[in-house]
């Protein structure tokens, strides 16, 4: 889909992709109030500053828009708008032996218990390993601090989900 495609959606349909992209209803409402933008260039540099523009109940509500990241059983039964991107995201476990996959599990309930909120990674490219190292080490952060960290990989998630949208 072109930009100038998008442009020409009624306001439901664009809602509604662009919640597949970041689950924030705010971020959502601020980018509909920017467009229509030139080019894609513009449009993730807008996408970026709205998400930043946001505040952290806002944040709070895309990041449990998520499926948990290891859950493969909710992965496989998704059937939003979107189903293909998480299967894609989280690609690099799917194959990943069951007791890695129960590493993930507790590590992700570890994290909910301490921060409240799912664990938030750009997991593109990443394996099974990765994540867990990277949770477990994200574990000894300040809770503030690990927001703004899971801000930014939403962001980074946005990003690459808005450039599937308009690819």
């Amino acid at each position: 889909m072109t930009i100038a495609d998008f442009d020409h959606l009624p306001e439901p349909k664009k809602k509604e992709l662009l919640q597949m992209c970041c689950g924030s209803t705010a971020w959502n409402k601020k980018m509909l109030g920017i467009l229509p933008v030139n080019d894609l260039v513009d449009l993730l540099e807008y996408a970026e500053e709205e998400w930043y523009d946001c505040n952290p109940a806002d944040w709070l509500e895309a990041f449990q828009s998520h499926i948990k990241i290891g859950d493969i059983e909710s992965l496989k039964k998704n059937t939003a708008g979107n189903a293909d991107w998480p299967l894609q995201e989280q690609a690099g476990i799917l194959n990943s032996p069951p007791d890695m996959l129960d590493e993930l599990a507790k590590a992700n309930e570890m994290y909910e218990e301490t921060f409240g909120y799912n664990y938030i990674v750009a997991a593109t490219g990443k394996s099974a390993r990765e994540m867990v190292d990277d949770l477990l080490k994200r574990l000894d952060n300040d809770p503030h601090d690990e927001l703004i960290i899971a801000a930014a990989e939403q962001n980074k998630i946005t990003q690459l989900r808005l450039q599937k949208l308009f690819s």
